[in-house]
């Protein structure tokens, strides 16, 4: 590294290495051929999933990696490259890179860095096709009421058999 980096440079890398210390999951892409307005289309859908979109120098990517601790990184960083450091929900995220770049074919996902894992283009669109954080949870809770609602359910019938089963022994002593 140099001896005397300017301030800017070394804020930049603070500020790189801080997000990727925050984020276990960031999204690396080649935005070459996009226009201005096109990347500005991109944050705000990837805003809406609480994604966020950055383009650094890739060499001061690379210093912000290692010193992170996130060197798997460093693989995905040729070319120019934009940054996308996911919120809670990276299907999300993956979904809505995947939407963008089906549309605009100038923006190419080159991977991500998953939890420590690195993850190719291919991977990132199979994360795309899983069920958004909410309806895995949705999913999670149906599975932990069902055997609770089923036992309700077994618990509310024992009483109510009993008492057909009472009416149904007094019509019959009545009938006969």
């Amino acid at each position: 590294m140099v001896e005397n980096p300017r301030p800017a440079k070394v804020a930049v890398v603070e500020e790189v290495r801080a997000k990727l210390v925050a984020h276990d999951v960031v999204f690396v892409t080649e935005y070459r051929g996009l226009k201005v307005a096109d990347l500005q289309v991109l944050r705000s859908q990837l805003r809406t999933v609480g994604a966020d979109y950055k383009v650094f120098k890739n060499t001061l990517v690379r210093i912000a990696a290692v010193e992170a601790g996130r060197e798997a990184l460093v693989e995905l960083l040729t070319g120019p490259s934009g940054l996308v450091f996911s919120g809670t929900d990276a299907a999300a995220t993956a979904k809505a890179l995947r939407e963008f770049s089906r549309t605009n074919e100038s923006l190419v996902v080159k991977g991500a860095l998953f939890d420590g894992q690195l993850l190719d283009q291919s991977a990132v669109f199979a994360l795309a096709n899983l069920p958004s954080r909410e309806v895995l949870l949705a999913q999670l809770a149906g599975l932990i009421a069902a055997p609770m609602v089923s036992f309700a359910s077994a618990l509310n019938a024992l009483p109510r058999d009993f008492a057909y089963g009472l009416k149904a022994l007094v019509d019959q002593r009545e009938a006969a």
